[in-house]
């Protein structure tokens, strides 16, 4: 099982989030490194399909989800 992810690790990941946005991630049951996974795949995904790095998980597909922008805000 994931080590929950602690908010100084989500906002040293992702930058200031304000606190539903942090909870939203937390909920997932995600550890850091997932979300540094999923961070790392929406903002570089070309280099770690290049490294041969297998497709993103459940939950990191999750938290990609999470992250990705909304089309509908802008």
């Amino acid at each position: 099982m994931a080590k929950p992810m602690t908010r100084d690790e989500i906002v040293s990941i992702i930058g200031p989030a304000d606190d539903t946005f942090v909870a939203e991630l937390k909920a997932t049951g995600a550890s850091a490194d997932e979300l540094q996974e999923a961070w790392m795949w929406l903002n570089g995904d070309e280099a770690l399909i290049n490294s041969g790095r297998p497709l993103p998980g459940s939950r990191v597909a999750t938290l990609m989800d999470i992250l990705e922008p909304d089309d509908r805000e802008l």
